[in-house]
């Protein structure tokens, strides 16, 4: 009985030991182990520990300006810009949040190649009732679980029909203009109908980031709502706006204290 009671104080005395080191790390750092429990293991105090062992740093680069953090290989500028859910009225000049990616990060969670990708791509069939589409996505971290049970709550607004048929999913490719890699390339992002879609690099018709834009949006707020309950942020809350655009980044909507 002693040995017991010894063996039980010692796990609880490890678990709170443990649960006050994380409070101790930067919140970046909390959102990304909580967004991605089944890829990152933990924080040895300036790296993520992934669960095969490997390790990316994470740092928080100082100052830099837009064009800085965009190109950042920094994993912590990945939070430089809030992301806020719900309906948005007006966006600051060069506020992306989610535009900034950590390539290294993508790679080891989903793969470094399109072939390593394609393994672990799935079909869903995507609002089945209202557009009956077979989307490939990828399996790791549940994300197409999550754009599945999008797909139910959708399916169920009859009225919304016109802006959901998929204009694409996987596509391993780089961003237009620029040689970071797309969100598709890692089958976590959606884009929809282009019928009713903006983007800011065709209006402008330009690929510079200072450009002023002036913002366009026909995407109702309800379809937002939806894929944001379910871990997709929206690219129509950037100033570089592109409305068709989601993508899996639970990381940007958890709120850590």
């Amino acid at each position: 009985m002693k040995n017991y009671l010894t063996l039980a104080l010692s796990l609880l005395l490890s678990v709170l030991y443990a649960g006050a080191q994380d409070r101790t790390y930067p919140s970046g750092v909390r959102k990304l182990i909580q967004a991605y429990p089944s890829r990152i293991k933990g924080y040895d105090g300036s790296s993520l520990i992934m669960y095969d062992g490997s390790k990316i740093r994470y740092d928080e680069g100082g100052k830099k300006n837009h064009s800085e953090l965009i190109n950042s290989s920094d994993l912590g500028d990945i939070f430089a810009y809030d992301y806020k859910q719900g309906e948005l009225k007006n966006i600051p000049k060069n506020h992306d949040p989610g535009r900034i990616r950590n390539e290294q990060l993508l790679k080891k969670m989903y793969g470094s190649t399109s072939s390593e990708v394609q393994q672990n791509l799935v079909a869903i069939t995507w609002c089945p009732n209202l557009i009956n589409q077979k989307l490939r996505v990828t399996s790791i971290n549940g994300v197409d679980k999550q754009l599945q049970k999008i797909s139910d709550e959708l399916d169920k607004h009859p009225e919304l029909k016109d802006y959901l048929r998929s204009a694409g999913t996987f596509n391993w490719r780089k961003v237009r203009g620029t040689d970071r890699m797309s969100s598709h390339s890692f089958g976590t992002a959606i884009d929809l109908n282009v019928r009713y879609s903006d983007y800011w690099q065709w209006d402008c018709r330009c690929t510079s980031e200072d450009v002023d834009v002036k913002y366009k949006n026909r995407i109702p707020q309800q379809i937002v709502d939806i894929f944001e309950k379910h871990g997709f942020i929206w690219g129509g809350k950037w100033y570089h706006y592109d409305t068709m655009h989601f993508e899996y980044r639970p990381e940007l909507l958890i709120g850590i204290n």
